[in-house]
């Protein structure tokens, strides 16, 4: 079993690994997420609290790897909430799970360091290898991808995208199988329809005021970091309501009791709310949530959507069932610019995206991330925290509540596109999530 040791936390977890499907990969012919439930249902070791981290844009095992090992460190670091968590729960007896599943967002692997950079276009062969498993490998999109490689080698920077590139990028969104649904779409769908032209426009605009040029990311073919975001956001609702959702129903089976912790980052965010959720929204009963600078919809759990007002976000079943027992808490950060600017870049409305962040509902943009504006839309609306670096401050956070809490002042530290997206490894953001566990009701 991958026993992930963090020597400097004095911890260790349980790494499993999900493919694109949401099918758990086997570790020498063996499920690990098999082992995982027999521990905790071994009386003799007597687990009480599993935690679930689910990680964003990092791409590949190590990446995953050293997220965890950051946040575990940062949880660690809480001693007083540790010892306030054994003085309420003398037996307490975690069990953690860092949660890993296949992510490229934005179309760079690259991205697992923060950075941006434009990565060499390589072969045609390579291309279209690449970017089949990105957005979709079907014989139609190969055959775009193959026209696109073309047309960047004829001119990167045309003036107005050729017809048949504007086609080939529609035929890509098809081949992807992405909804256009607006704000009541799923994760993947909330969004408007591809417009390969303007998608050119914003892209370069953003590429020439930060110095970026050429490469695989940049001119013709930059409208493929759009497809990609929305095939990433697909794939992780799809692993959360399968495997992970699976994987908390084996959990809560396992042990009368059980209480289950979600931490989600980023993309990781849609991640823990599909598992919880479940693809047909019968849900799960959880103790408590921590979605940390969320790349998905500001109305993902609202009761009532901007101008459908008969109709709920798409994790609003989690609200509506009290899958969440303690507190579900949210971070934002005006630093964050992954969420704050490419975000509503990425759904096609970059032109609806210079909001400030605390806005009556009425005012607030119709595309935007948890991670800007918070959980909105939601009845009484979502309690307001601002962090604190004192691990010893209350939040008074509730059982059942709703909170986002600004972070300006810890989330503040990172540069290039993503801005501060990354900068989530502090104490301070362990002493919220320590917080939220102890709302949860005996």
């Amino acid at each position: 079993m991958p026993l992930q040791q963090v020597p400097a936390a004095g911890l260790e977890y349980h790494l499993i690994c999900y493919d694109k499907e949401g099918r758990e990969r086997p570790e020498n012919g063996k499920y690990l997420s098999n082992q995982v439930v027999d521990i905790v249902r071994d009386v003799s070791r007597g687990i009480t609290d599993v935690f679930v981290m689910s990680h964003g844009w990092k791409g590949d095992v190590p990446a995953a790897i050293d997220q965890y090992d950051r946040w575990s460190t940062a949880m660690a670091a809480c001693q007083q909430d540790r010892k306030r968590v054994r003085e309420r729960w003398p037996d307490f007896a975690p069990l953690l799970i860092g949660f890993h599943w296949p992510s490229l967002p934005w179309g760079d692997e690259k991205m697992a360091d923060g950075s941006y950079a434009a990565e060499p276009i390589g072969g045609e062969e390579q291309f279209v290898r690449q970017w089949g498993d990105r957005i979709a490998d079907s014989d139609a999109a190969r055959t775009a991808l193959r026209l696109l490689f073309r047309a960047a080698q004829e001119d990167i920077e045309p003036d107005v995208l050729p017809a048949e590139v504007v086609d080939a990028y529609r035929t890509l969104e098809r081949e992807a199988g992405l909804g256009a649904d607006g704000v009541a779409g799923s994760p993947d769908g909330d969004r408007e329809p591809t417009d390969p032209q303007r998608s050119y426009e914003d892209w370069r605009d953003t590429d020439e005021a930060l110095s970026y040029s050429g490469g695989l990311m940049g001119g013709l073919l930059s409208p493929l970091r759009q497809l990609s975001f929305w095939t990433m956001k697909k794939r992780a609702r799809l692993v959360g309501e399968t495997g992970g959702h699976q994987l908390l129903r084996q959990l809560l089976q396992a042990r009368d009791g059980l209480r289950i912790h979600l931490m989600g980052h980023s993309f990781g965010c849609i991640v823990s709310s599909a598992m919880l959720r479940g693809a047909a929204g019968e849900g799960a009963v959880v103790s408590s949530v921590f979605l940390v600078q969320g790349a998905m919809s500001l109305w993902s759990y609202a009761k009532e959507l901007p101008g459908k007002p008969d109709m709920g976000g798409y994790f609003r079943p989690i609200v509506d069932r009290r899958c969440v027992r303690g507190a579900l808490v949210v971070t934002t950060s005006k630093f964050d610019r992954a969420v704050g600017m490419l975000y509503p870049k990425a759904a096609g409305l970059l032109r609806q995206s210079d909001y400030g962040t605390a806005l009556p509902v009425q005012q607030l943009p119709i595309y935007g991330a948890i991670g800007t504006f918070g959980l909105q839309g939601v009845e009484r609306g979502a309690m307001s925290r601002s962090i604190s670096t004192d691990l010893d401050h209350s939040y008074k956070f509730e059982s059942g509540g709703l909170y986002n809490v600004n972070a300006d002042t810890v989330i503040k530290t990172g540069g290039g596109l993503s801005g501060a997206h990354n900068d989530v490894a502090h104490p301070a953001l362990g002493h919220v999530f320590w917080e939220a566990v102890l709302t949860t009701p005996d």
